[in-house]
């Protein structure tokens, strides 16, 4: 990778030549703020959608197929949505999904309040969610080289937001559900105005865009092309298409199934706020420690992240599964912080929103049928052996990355050469 294609990576310099914080400047501090605000609602949203569903007496499948409904599009049209950062600019994109997201979660209070006797109509809402985050996320990703030199320092500040609201998020939703999942609601919609705000303030310079005049359909063969001849990323992305149909994508629901009547609701938001507490520590250890492979590495963290399954499979008590949730917290933000910054420094800007989306669209096309799944898988055999072999899964997933060579060998991008192109 030479010097030139790393422009994107990090925000000009000011008139005076010094350079910008690694980190927190204007513009990473706005951005910031907005992505803690979402990820918050992003977070209550499974939470109180299970628990208001089991609550009012809906069975398991439903709580999967709640679930698959905010997935499904997602997976279906994020390529559209990366697309459309690159046509139109990821940050009046990603504001258009927040109102779109303020408005959803408005008529889902208001659906929660008067009680769901027609599921049709939380699942189409469910779906519209599902659709503005699918153009929401390529930008998500893009934007965080054009406010931060130190990209994977970012990420990992980033991470350490997404467990202060996995901590957050699904205690509140947790408590608040049993009571009225409605006004779980009202709090997300809120946070969603307050992102909408924090990005409409954002102010970034120039953005790469396609050549004028190109298809849709154009772009997106671009796009595939960039994804197609990096040996790496499809790699990694076809064997993280086995981990969400077998291992992560199940996970949820069941867990959901066991915790919620077993320990009550607020035990199972509780051990959410261990996994969120696990992601803390996951993201503050990816701050610092920067291995020349990043995805050797992030395979070895993602190791640890089956002890939640595992413990789940055993029925262990309350506090055991909070610390397996934990450590399962840890493992998965090093590697997703990893696996993040490589693709936000490997990839040039012009195509780097169109070929995230074809990433995230393999990372999480088969998340809902994995938890589509999860309830009959659960009737058919148990949920704690599907559980098991979740986790058996997730280390044969860790040992699969440490073997392809691609993968194992690709090395990380220096933080001068990002700071040398913004000088």
């Amino acid at each position: 990778m030479t010097v030139p294609e790393l422009q994107h990576a990090a925000p000009a310099a000011p008139a005076d030549g010094r350079l910008p914080p690694a980190i927190w400047s204007r513009n990473f501090r706005l951005y910031f703020t907005a992505r803690s605000a979402g990820l918050l609602s992003d977070a209550m949203l499974p939470v109180a959608v299970s628990v208001g569903l089991l609550a009012a007496g809906h069975p398991l499948s439903t709580v999967g197929y709640a679930m698959a409904c905010v997935l499904g599009p997602f997976a279906g049209l994020v390529l559209v949505g990366g697309v459309l950062a690159d046509r139109f600019t990821a940050r009046r994109l990603m504001i258009l999904a927040d109102l779109v997201n303020l408005v959803t979660r408005v008529l889902l209070a208001v659906l929660f309040f008067r009680g769901v006797d027609q599921l049709w109509q939380l699942y189409a809402l469910l779906v519209v969610a599902g659709t503005a985050a699918a153009m929401f996320q390529p930008g998500a990703a893009s934007t965080v080289p054009l406010v931060a030199r130190d990209v994977q320092g970012a990420n990992g500040v980033l991470r350490i937001s997404e467990a202060a609201t996995t901590l957050l998020g699904p205690a509140v939703a947790g408590l608040l559900a049993g009571a009225a999942t409605g006004w779980v609601m009202v709090i997300a919609a809120v946070t969603y105005g307050i992102s909408a705000l924090c990005l409409f303030l954002l102010r970034l310079g120039p953005v790469p865009a396609p050549p004028a005049g190109d298809s849709l359909w154009r772009n997106l063969v671009v796009g595939w092309h960039e994804f197609r001849s990096r040996s790496w990323m499809w790699g990694v992305i076809v064997i993280w298409m086995f981990f969400t149909v077998l291992s992560w994508g199940p996970l949820m629901p069941l867990a959901a199934g066991l915790v919620v009547p077993g320990h009550g609701a607020t035990a199972y938001g509780l051990l959410n706020c261990a996994f969120g507490a696990g992601t803390v520590v996951g993201g503050l250890i990816a701050i610092r420690v920067k291995p020349a492979r990043p995805l050797a590495g992030g395979a070895l963290a993602l190791l640890a992240f089956p002890a939640q399954q595992f413990a789940l499979a055993l029925d262990l008590p309350v506090a055991a599964l909070a610390g397996a949730a934990l450590l399962s917290g840890v493992g998965i933000t090093f590697w997703g912080v990893m696996w993040a910054t490589s693709v936000q420094t490997q990839v040039p800007g012009e195509v780097l929103n169109r070929v995230h989306a074809y990433e995230v669209a393999g990372s999480v096309c088969m998340f809902p049928l994995g938890a589509a799944l999860a309830g009959p898988a659960a009737e058919a055999f148990s949920p704690r052996e599907v559980l098991a072999g979740g986790g058996a899964v997730t280390l044969l997933v860790a040992a699969a990355l440490l073997l392809a060579a691609p993968i194992r060998r690709l090395r990380r991008v220096p933080d001068d050469a990002a700071a040398l192109s913004a000088s």
